[in-house]
């Protein structure tokens, strides 16, 4: 039995991962009605902004542990081991469906001089994006600027200018695109146009008009955890625990867009990899990911060629982090991520290919 303190709060992050669920009835969960099965949480306890214990318990042990809570604290928990389990349902887009039962690709398509991987290597970027489409990619996520580290803030009209014919290109070809932008005048265009999806690095924070214009949108919004803003958020990010607190500044980011009339059904969350966050925060978000299925959204991950592969890999240059990409990728799936945001599609669609094969295999009863 444990003891909260009245500001105490426990968090909740599947663990102990098993291969299958036969035989095992009461002893494991299905991770948000996906293809991975679980049977202890890690629980993280928390009192004053601070972590004062931790520790491993098996899912039919956690009715015990809830018992010593109070009634409040006891139902905040519960809500998170219920959204934890929650299947993610399919997502109807026009004529499209996007199934998050299991791991789907964004592919990235920037249509930028300044991206720090693909910048200005587009020259036909309707081609480019459709070729994804057919590589495997669920998504083409359209973006007209850039939100590297130091990057400049570009003029709302010259955005558009650049991705409104691009998404209107590729909604007419069939594929689900999303807007990749802190505009609402840039999100407002592009949906005019056909784009599926809003994914916002801000989470509706950069522009006072984001808000209110989803919520009177019927489409998906990605909210993206940062710190600090381009031109600064590498200079010096500080947390005293990252994974708490990136967890804790979603929570309350879902809050405000459900407060604006944005439903929770239409939001998917990014811990924001490489946003305001040194290579030991990065690290830290990624070992603890699943905490982010409390939540109860769908989680998007976005690590493809990002600077913390070149500082695991000898200082690799951008266009020689593939096998860190895919790495981080599959880490991801393995983690119940719905949707990993890559560069590379085809070799990430492969290598999720194989892993699928690799689930179905394991989740298929042997009889005899």
């Amino acid at each position: 039995m444990i003891r909260l303190s009245p500001d105490g709060r426990l968090y909740f992050r599947p663990a102990a991962f098993v291969g299958a669920p036969f035989g095992r009835d009461g002893q494991v969960e299905r991770l948000a009605g996906g293809l991975l099965w679980f049977s202890a949480y890690e629980v993280v306890v928390v009192e004053g902004g601070r972590r004062v214990a931790e520790m491993l318990v098996p899912v039919g042990r956690i009715d015990t542990l809830l018992a010593g809570l109070s009634d409040m604290q006891a139902g905040a928990a519960r809500n998170a081991i219920t959204r934890i389990t929650a299947p993610r349902p399919p997502v109807t887009l026009g004529e499209r469906v996007l199934r998050l039962d299991q791991p789907q690709v964004m592919g990235i398509l920037n249509v930028t001089p300044d991206s720090f991987s693909d910048g200005g290597r587009n020259p036909d970027p309707v081609a480019a994006g459709v070729a994804m489409a057919e590589a495997g990619a669920a998504i083409i996520d359209v973006g007209g600027e850039s939100t590297r580290p130091g990057a400049q803030p570009v003029w709302e009209g010259d955005e558009i200018a650049r991705v409104r014919p691009v998404v209107a290109g590729l909604a007419s070809a069939g594929a689900i695109v999303s807007i990749d932008t802190r505009k609402a005048g840039v999100m407002d265009a592009a949906l005019g146009v056909g784009a599926h999806i809003v994914n916002d690095v801000s989470a509706l924070l950069w522009d006072p008009l984001s808000m209110p214009l989803m919520a009177g949108r019927d489409c998906p919004v990605v909210l993206m955890h940062h710190q600090g803003d381009p031109q600064t958020m590498q200079e010096r990010p500080s947390y005293d625990d990252v994974l708490i607190e990136v967890y804790d500044w979603l929570e309350a980011r879902i809050a405000a867009a459900e407060a604006a009339g944005i439903a929770r059904s239409r939001i998917i969350v990014d811990p924001g990899i490489g946003f305001g966050k040194t290579l030991r925060h990065n690290l830290a978000l990624l070992n603890g990911l699943a905490l982010f299925h409390g939540l109860g959204c769908p989680l998007l991950l976005g690590a493809s060629r990002k600077r913390m592969i070149g500082a695991l890999s000898n200082e690799a240059p951008v266009e020689k982090r593939l096998g860190g990409s895919v790495a981080l990728a599959l880490h991801g799936a393995d983690l119940g991520a719905q949707i990993v945001r890559v560069h590379d599609v085809a070799e990430t669609v492969q290598a999720l290919r194989v892993w699928r094969g690799l689930r179905d295999e394991a989740l298929t009863p042997v009889i005899g």
